[in-house]
C-alpha cells in the first residue's frame, strides 16, 4: 500500500494544490480476483489531502468494493475512478487517446530527450521488475532512463515531474 500511496502523492500534489494536467492509474493485478485499476484524475480530483493516510483510506475503501467489469468507469468520489482491467486495457486506452507511451528503463534514452509537446504516458513498475507478460505488452514503447540506479517509484515520478516542469 505504501508504494501506491507515495506514487499518487508524488504524481498529483504540489505545495497548496493539485497538478490538474496529471493523472495516475494504479494497477492492482497481484491478488485474488480480477485485475483492477484505480484512476486518479488530476483535472477533477477533489476532497483528497496529500497525506498518506488520507490517500490510503481512499484506496482501501475502493478495495472493499466489487471490481467493476472491464469498460465500466465507476466514479467512487470526485476524480477517483474504479475500473476493471490491467495494463493491456490502459495501454489500449492511451493509444486510442493519442498518448506517447514511455517505459522507465535504465537502458533507455535520457529523459531530457522527451518531446514535451505530446501527451505523455509513463509506465513504471512497483518494487519488483516487470513480469514477462508485462515486458511483452510494453516491448514496443519508447524506453526512457532516469539513470542507471533502480529508484523507488515515487522518486521516479518526482524526477519526471521536475523534468517536465523545467
Amino acid at each position: 500500500m505504501d508504494v501506491l500511496v507515495r506514487a499518487v502523492n508524488a504524481a498529483l500534489f504540489v505545495s497548496h494544490g493539485i497538478r490538474r494536467d496529471t493523472d495516475i492509474t494504479l494497477h492492482l493485478c497481484g491478488g485474488p480476483g480480477p485485475d483492477r485499476r484505480i484512476w486518479f484524475n488530476g483535472e477533477t480530483l477533489s476532497g483528497v489531502r496529500p497525506d498518506e493516510r488520507s490517500i490510503a483510506g481512499q484506496i482501501k475503501a475502493i478495495l472493499k468494493r466489487p471490481v467493476p467489469p472491464i469498460g465500466v468507469l465507476d466514479e467512487v468520489t470526485q476524480g477517483i475512478f474504479d475500473m476493471g482491467g490491467g495494463l493491456a486495457e490502459t495501454l489500449t486506452e492511451w493509444h486510442d487517446e493519442g498518448f506517447s507511451i514511455h517505459i522507465l528503463d535504465a537502458e533507455g534514452d535520457a529523459i531530457e530527450t522527451l518531446d514535451r509537446k505530446e501527451n505523455l504516458g509513463f509506465i513504471l513498475s512497483d518494487h519488483l521488475p516487470f513480469s514477462e507478460t508485462d515486458k511483452q505488452q510494453i516491448s514496443e514503447f519508447i524506453k526512457i532512463s532516469l539513470g542507471k540506479k533502480w529508484l523507488q517509484g515515487h522518486a521516479c515520478i518526482t524526477i519526471i515531474q521536475h523534468t517536465l516542469d523545467v
